[in-house]
């Protein structure tokens, strides 16, 4: 975990270790596969290409995350000529909490929210939308930018990013297995068919992959929560900008709200309605859940010292 003044997290250290090391072991295990089906396929010479593939994906995703999450959200770097207040906010809060100055980005998007992406606190950037701004106080949007940036000091962006790759080559795979575009149809001992063998063993990792991002998911906004709450002091702020910002997003047309899912895990806030959050598939917790957290925390920080 990045040094700063952000409270350390031992638990995320722990849970993004974990999670980094099962699925790296099940993204190897699955480009071990492949290269063994298309070696006793008689498509050896497909090996060594398998191989670099998977090795490619994941340096893509490591290299080219900001990249790729600002574009997805049609988000644009900004000056602190353009953005002074924005700037000042987050130039405040680098300072108290001790940690380089992230880029710092806006999406001219009405549903409020607020995300942090890059592979490295000097690389990172930190996004909010043009409704967010319009929707918060200056309390607590500094409130959430502080949740943001204890996302990028505790390097749990990076992991995300990279988590999701053994799931993004298992989705590949599972759908050109299910065309036979992968994994010829038969094996060379005429038994089960390659192309079977590469759907399953892909649906195992993407599943594998799939729920242990989302539990390091829900862990690590309740972290970000807590952090960003104690470096700013006021619990009561983000507490009071996670419920505008869920009661803005249960406003917004379906429509849009499916344009945008694609970033939830990475949101202060997911981009969904109408359900509790309440289950394996949820990349955030309940609300409830944070508020009772952030609850806790403005208590502990009324008792008199």
């Amino acid at each position: 975990m990045a040094q700063s003044r952000f409270i350390r997290d031992t638990g995320l250290t722990v849970r993004m270790t974990t999670v980094m090391f099962l699925l790296g072991a099940l993204f190897v295990a699955l480009i071990v596969t492949l290269m063994f089906l298309a070696g006793s396929s008689g498509y050896g010479g497909l090996v060594p290409i398998i191989g670099l593939v998977g090795i490619g994906i994941a340096f893509y995703q490591w290299w080219s995350s900001d990249k790729v999450a600002m574009r997805a959200m049609r988000a644009r770097e900004v000056t602190p000529e353009e953005a002074p207040e924005l700037h000042g906010m987050i130039d405040r809060l680098c300072a108290q909490a001790d940690m380089p100055k992230p880029r710092v980005g806006i999406a001219d998007l009405s549903m409020p929210n607020a995300f942090a992406t890059g592979r490295s606190p000097e690389r990172a950037v930190v996004c909010v939308t043009t409704g967010i701004m319009g929707k918060l106080t200056p309390e607590e949007l500094e409130a959430v930018l502080s949740h943001e940036l204890s996302h990028v000091a505790h390097r749990d962006v990076l992991v995300m990013t990279l988590a999701s790759s053994a799931g993004i080559v298992a989705g590949m795979l599972t759908r050109g297995a299910q065309w036979g575009a992968v994994g010829g149809r038969r094996g060379n001992n005429g038994g089960l068919p390659a192309f079977l063998i590469v759907l399953a063993v892909s649906l195992v990792v993407y599943a594998i992959s799939f729920f242990l991002t989302r539990l390091l998911s829900r862990y690590r906004e309740l972290s970000a929560d807590r952090a960003g709450a104690y470096l700013t002091q006021k619990p009561g702020a983000l507490a009071s900008a996670l419920q505008k910002i869920s009661g803005e997003i249960a406003a917004t047309p379906q429509r849009d709200l499916r344009a945008n899912k694609a970033m939830n895990a990475f949101f202060i806030a997911p981009a969904v309605s109408g359900m509790t959050l309440k289950t394996l598939t949820a990349t955030h917790p309940p609300l409830q859940q944070r508020l009772e957290q952030l609850a806790r925390i403005e208590a502990e920080l009324s008792r008199p010292t």
